[in-house]
């Protein structure tokens, strides 16, 4: 998981995901979109593939990358665990039933019994 972390925490590689999300893509395409060189470029996506959210294919003379989702599942499994409020939901909603339902037994024994219950 931190690998895949490490390999998102750019926004040069979270960009060449996105590209090679909607297709696959050769080197030189990725490449051309970049201001960057094509080293600087070649360089994320060797540690996208070592992170494996990245396969390449050589088709001929071209290295055709194709997007792996298969590793950020660990990762988003995490995310979503930080993210989710349903376990505290569940407290918060216990503790208005609870309060809910005392006030209603207050209601129910009445003003004298209650009075006496604070004195005694």
């Amino acid at each position: 998981m931190d690998e895949v972390a490490v390999a998102i925490a750019d926004p040069v590689r979270r960009r060449i995901l996105s590209m090679l999300r909607d297709e696959p893509l050769s080197a030189g395409v990725i490449a051309a979109r970049f201001t960057i060189s094509r080293p600087a470029v070649s360089r994320h996506l060797r540690l996208l593939r070592e992170s494996g959210l990245v396969r390449d294919e050589l088709v001929g003379r071209q290295r055709i990358y194709r997007l792996d989702p298969g590793p950020l599942a660990p990762l988003l499994d995490w995310l979503t665990g930080l993210a989710t409020v349903d376990r505290w939901e569940r407290h918060l909603d216990a503790l208005e039933t609870e309060v809910y339902r005392t006030r209603r037994e207050r209601r129910s024994r009445g003003p004298a019994e209650h009075r006496r219950e604070h004195t005694a």
